[in-house]
């Protein structure tokens, strides 16, 4: 039995952390290292730092600080489809395949492309139906 001070943990998991979050994460590793004035090749010993890594890395820390190391946003075509636009998608699915006109309840990518361009407008690749889907 638990104590009042006692406290239960839920069992809540958290995702790891992908690679460009690792790679952050070593390289703001490796800032607080230059501050406190550590050598080169302790930081490179450092899992997965090569030597080469930690010169290019000092390089940027002092021209532009620890921002010059974060992570820089995702580059590339923006969504076709904005985060209303999936919810309003998603809520469409939820209906049935039936409620939009198909004879069987079964959903296929070309199905729900047709579904994301009445609701939406914006008509779809098949590998962005999927990504939608799967997303």
């Amino acid at each position: 039995m638990l104590s009042e001070s006692q406290s239960v943990v839920s069992d809540v998991s958290v995702p790891p952390l992908t690679r460009p979050q690792l790679a952050e994460a070593r390289r703001m590793r490796a800032v607080e290292l230059f501050e406190q004035g550590r050598p080169h090749a302790q930081i490179a010993g450092m899992p997965g730092v090569s030597p080469e890594s930690v010169r290019r890395w000092k390089r940027q820390w002092e021209q532009g600080g620890a921002p010059a190391l974060r992570r820089s946003p995702a580059t590339g075509r923006p969504p076709k489809l904005d985060d209303a636009q999936v919810e309003q998608v998603r809520a469409a699915l939820e209906q049935g395949a039936q409620a939009h006109g198909f004879e069987a309840d079964l959903w296929t990518l070309e199905r729900v492309g047709l579904v994301v361009e009445r609701v939406s407008g914006v008509k779809l690749a098949r590998a962005s139906v999927w990504r939608l889907l799967t997303g």
